[in-house]
């Protein structure tokens, strides 16, 4: 896909804004289903008194974040920027080290994990945004976020790529290649592909199927699906019990958009991604607790 980027780029096609919001949209029902298990992976199913508190508390979060990102369009937007590259770029550095793990190989330093997690995180977040093409793609989304940095745009830019440079320097002197063609790769989708594109591609494709991957441990049926040679029924097996989520969000958000026009405008994927957030908060909170047990405790260097 990314090579697909690379030839319309050199050739000048422009992927027009309608294909971009679709994809977006695709993208984002795709990659649902890997944060709509965890009360499957997060406490266990018995008591069930603590299961059902788990999962009111869990939806109370929710709730509230999402009235807070409906209500203050761009602070919510900001805050869920931050907390996304956060958590996308750990969660990609723990997935590496998981993946060192699987292969009997020692994990990444934490100067390696934390050089890689930080850019990892910005460049299909952050960078993107940045982009003078996402101006006309946010105001189709919603008007109010077309100035969501105001005058800091260019600094923003300017600090992601300083910090993409310096991570890539560290990767070769650590010889960390995997995180560097990661790396480098993601750099390439962020720069040429239109900003909706980068998080699309890299939302459904790259930080869910990792995440739905670090989910088949984790998951007894699709575990034991892995470990007698199934890799695509283990897969399956930690994807189709989130697959409920994906209906369960068309359905809120054309909800939203029939009873609460003025909050939610006229923008289906608007109202997805409010929802889509207001999820990912408390999603972000459980997946934290198994990204900080990947994350190297002792080694600095």
């Amino acid at each position: 896909m990314i090579a697909l980027l690379v030839i319309l780029h050199f050739f000048g096609y422009q992927i027009p804004l309608s294909v971009q919001v679709a994809i977006a949209l695709i993208s984002l029902l795709i990659g649902i289903p890997h944060g709509a298990i965890d009360h499957l992976i997060a406490v266990p199913q018995n008591p069930k008194s603590r299961f059902y508190l788990f999962i009111a508390i869990y939806v109370l979060v929710a709730v509230a974040a999402g009235w807070v990102i409906a209500s203050w369009n761009t602070f919510g937007f900001i805050a869920i920027v931050v907390m996304s590259s956060l958590h996308f770029g750990f969660g990609d550095a723990s997935f590496a080290n998981e993946w060192c793990d699987a292969r009997g190989m020692p994990r990444y330093s934490r100067i390696v994990e934390i050089m890689y997690a930080l850019p990892a995180g910005l460049l299909p977040v952050v960078l993107p945004l940045t982009d003078v093409r996402a101006t006309k793609a946010l105001k189709r989304i919603h008007p109010s976020l077309s100035d969501w940095a105001g005058s800091n745009i260019g600094l923003l830019r300017d600090l992601v790529f300083a910090l993409t440079i310096a991570a890539l320097a560290v990767l070769v002197v650590t010889h960390s290649w995997q995180l560097l063609i990661d790396l480098a790769l993601l750099l390439v989708l962020a720069i040429l592909a239109p900003p909706l594109i980068t998080f699309a591609l890299y939302f459904g494709c790259w930080h869910a199927t990792r995440h739905t991957a670090r989910l088949v441990p984790k998951l007894a049926g699709a575990d034991e699906l892995a470990r007698v040679g199934s890799p695509g029924a283990a897969i399956w097996a930690a994807i189709y019990p989130g697959l409920y989520a994906v209906v369960g969000v068309l359905i809120v958000a054309i909800g939203l958009l029939l009873v609460r026009p003025a909050q939610f405008g006229s923008s289906l994927l608007w109202s997805a991604l409010v929802i889509v957030w207001a999820l990912t908060v408390p999603h972000m909170a459980i997946t934290s607790r198994f990204d900080l047990r990947a994350l190297s405790p002792t080694r600095f260097l």
